[in-house]
């Protein structure tokens, strides 16, 4: 398959030795999507393979036991494993995500020497279950309002109490499209602290366990697409976790969300693999060499060429965005960087969707079948751009107001 960075790309040897780990799950990852997205069920086979390589501890640092990968390289491997299954590279990134943000990317943010005592030993918690027991983490964020675009206050709420002699918190409210439901050991739920105004600022980052009384999982799953991550309703009733289920320390994922904008560009890799996906498969289909069909070349004809042509500009085209939005990513980054992110998600999320939608259009009437990837990675690819934080709508949206207007001007 096509490397997601092209040929002659810079990687350290940290990069290339996780990039060719993704490589060597691929196949049998690809093998299996087809009866994940059939049942809309969990992969959890791929799952399994991702905790024996050592990959659940993709994000976590080092020094923790883990392979302490950024954020660039994150995405990297993510892609990777997108042009296989992109229903377990999407879940894999609400899991990897888990780490990431309380990891490397906190790491970057401003705490008291109090709170970064208490989120070392916090995360240290959660980074261990990971490492040592294979622990899965979701991150459910929408709720069917402006929160989960970062526009209003978490409907969901915590607030402090106590259990006997654990000092914690009480969570009431409600996760919808929350992937990995049922397949997760611990829920990363954003929640507002519960006072008399709700506040953006006060939100909190938890790790409820998938097993905590008072959390159940409702509703039916059967989608266009990503069907196999099986992204159900959680109900959240007086369910009480212990302070040292935070993820970050009060009041730092609101400082994280406005420092480091690039922490929500981490679903666009998937997409970017689904679009190299749909690409090789066009070009193995009119080379006559895919598994399982006739050995018949269609490569000769020239408005195939043409059509494998266009693919391949809007694949180079949003490629070179991908790459140089993971180069920019950085706390605080400027404005025009800020502005190639939201870019860079909208083109990976509708240009996916397009080259799917070149290569059925190019391949024919066999590309409908379902013994054929095609038409599973066109569903797959047209589910990205309504996707939150970043939709494509909210993409453009933020692009056209923070074009025309700097902080604190309005009309």
């Amino acid at each position: 398959m096509t490397s997601v960075c092209g040929s002659d790309y810079f990687l350290t040897p940290k990069q290339n030795e996780l990039i060719e780990l993704a490589e060597s799950l691929g196949p049998a990852f690809a093998e299996r999507a087809d009866r994940y997205d059939r049942e809309a069920s969990f992969p959890h086979e791929n799952y399994a393979d991702l905790k024996n390589a050592g990959l659940l501890g993709l994000c976590v640092p080092e020094k923790l036991g883990g392979r302490g990968a950024d954020l660039k390289t994150y995405a990297l491997v993510s892609a990777t494993l997108g042009k296989y299954c992109g229903t377990t590279a999407l879940t894999f990134n609400m899991h990897a995500c888990s780490t990431l943000w309380p990891g490397v990317l906190a790491d970057a943010l401003d705490m008291t020497p109090e709170q970064r005592a208490e989120h070392e030993r916090h995360r240290a918690a959660h980074f261990q279950r990971v490492v040592r027991d294979g622990a899965i983490y979701a991150q459910p964020f929408s709720e069917g309002s402006a929160a989960a675009a970062g526009m209003a206050p978490f409907g969901t709420t915590a607030a402090r109490t106590e259990v006997g002699n654990s000092r914690g918190w009480r969570i009431n409210g409600k996760k919808i499209f929350a992937s990995l439901s049922g397949a997760a050991h611990y829920y990363g739920v954003l929640c507002t602290e519960e006072k008399p105004e709700l506040s953006m600022r006060d939100t909190l980052y938890m790790a409820v366990p998938g097993d905590a009384p008072g959390l159940t999982i409702t509703g039916d799953w059967d989608p266009l697409g990503m069907r196999g991550t099986v992204s159900r309703t959680l109900v959240f009733k007086d369910v009480f976790v212990p302070d040292e289920a935070q993820m970050m320390p009060r009041g730092i994922y609101h400082q994280a969300a406005r420092r480091w904008p690039h922490m929500f560009t981490t679903l666009s890799p998937t997409y970017m693999g689904i679009a190299i996906a749909a690409y090789d498969f066009t070009v193995s289909y009119l080379r006559g060499e895919v598994p399982g069909t006739p050995p018949v070349k269609r490569r000769m004809y020239p408005t195939k060429q043409i059509a494998v042509a266009e693919m391949w500009v809007k694949l180079e085209q949003t490629r070179a965005l991908f790459l140089r939005m993971l180069d920019d990513a950085r706390i605080d980054p400027p404005k025009d960087s800020r502005l190639r992110a939201y870019a860079a998600q909208y083109t990976i999320m509708e240009n996916a969707n397009e080259i799917a939608r070149l290569a059925i259009r190019t391949c024919g009437g066999q590309s409908m079948l379902k013994s054929l990837p095609l038409e599973r990675l066109y569903r797959d690819s047209r589910c990205g751009s309504l996707m939150l934080p970043w939709t494509a709508e909210l993409c453009l949206d933020r692009i056209g107001r923070e074009a025309l207007y700097e902080p604190g001007e309005s009309d």
